[in-house]
């Protein structure tokens, strides 16, 4: 996601009409960024399915109501007590890079250090994905005059990958194993919609950012996954921003005309955050895990199917 961005990114800052000549060319510029992000929606809309245990459901619905709440919360009082900007934060950059998590890097950890259980409460948190939430929440708090039939065209694919991916477990692992080509070009044709004074102005409130995405969703996360009866592993590995959020900006932006100038920056400052949590999240995880692990070995448990990853 990061490298080509900012090959986007230096291409639109320096040589911004280079690829604006038409035909093929052209359509990898930024003006195929919406026909690559709804290639990506879809494909992560492959990926959610419906059968899942109700306790998986119960932990996985209360760690995404603890991040998306966190997140709502947070951007409320950006909004309504700082006027919008908080030490260069904007509410919309607050509300993307709080709300959703990195389900890759969430799979990874929780497939190695948790237990099927942990892994299946990804099921319901997907619905974090993409830029509708936050839409949801900027025209609910009347932040954003966004029409709803916008709204209903960004869930749209997503829609529709579920349907079929849920109806044919063959096109949900095809599709599932493809969606890593699409985000280079996606990255990519985002990066020709920055310019490179935004980094300049987003780039170290962007590390700050992630770092409060960390402390504070691993802090609430962790509780509520506690709290549903889980060991807090799953808590832990949701303590990041998802790459697929340094998209939401731009998107929110295309959909409401006024966040065009606010756009750039907080697609700096989450892309930011992504880095920094991606960092951040496994050392987070890894540290829970030998917790849950030396508070078993204590009592005389041991999770099964663990025994070898102890070490």
């Amino acid at each position: 996601m990061v490298v080509p961005l900012f090959i986007g990114m230096l291409i639109n800052t320096f040589l911004p009409h280079l690829l604006k000549i038409g035909s093929y060319t052209e359509a990898l510029s930024s003006v195929g960024y919406p026909t690559f992000l709804g290639m990506y929606l879809f494909t992560v809309g492959t990926k959610m399915t419906m059968k899942a245990a109700p306790r998986m459901l119960k932990r996985g619905f209360g760690i995404l109501f603890a991040k998306i709440g966190t997140a709502i919360c947070l951007a409320l009082a950006v909004s309504h007590f700082f006027d919008g900007n908080l030490l260069g934060y904007s509410t919309l950059a607050v509300m993307v890079a709080f709300s959703d998590t990195n389900g890759g890097m969430f799979m990874a950890l929780t497939s190695i250090m948790g237990d099927k259980e942990d892994s299946g409460t990804y099921v319901p948190q997907s619905i974090e994905t993409g830029p509708f939430i936050t839409m949801l929440f900027l025209v609910g708090a009347g932040l954003a005059n966004i029409p709803w039939l916008v709204m209903v065209s960004v869930i749209a694919p997503i829609a529709a990958g579920a349907i079929l991916g849920n109806l044919d477990p063959d096109l949900r692992e095809f599709f599932g194993k493809h969606e890593p080509i699409v985000v280079p070009f996606m990255a990519f044709t985002l990066g020709q919609t920055i310019n490179l004074s935004a980094v300049v102005a987003g780039g170290l409130s962007g590390i700050g950012l992630g770092v409060m995405v960390f402390v504070i969703t691993g802090a609430v996360c962790i509780t509520a996954d506690k709290l549903l009866g889980g060991s807090g592993i799953a808590g832990a590995a949701a303590s990041s921003t998802a790459g697929n959020s340094a998209v939401v900006p731009a998107a929110i932006a295309m959909a409401d005309v006024t966040y065009v100038h606010i756009a750039p920056i907080a697609t700096v400052q989450v892309t930011a955050s992504v880095i920094v949590t991606a960092v951040l999240t496994p050392i987070l995880t890894s540290w829970m895990y030998k917790r849950v692990q030396a508070r078993r070995a204590a009592a005389g448990e041991m999770q099964p199917g663990h025994e070898l990853l102890a070490d």
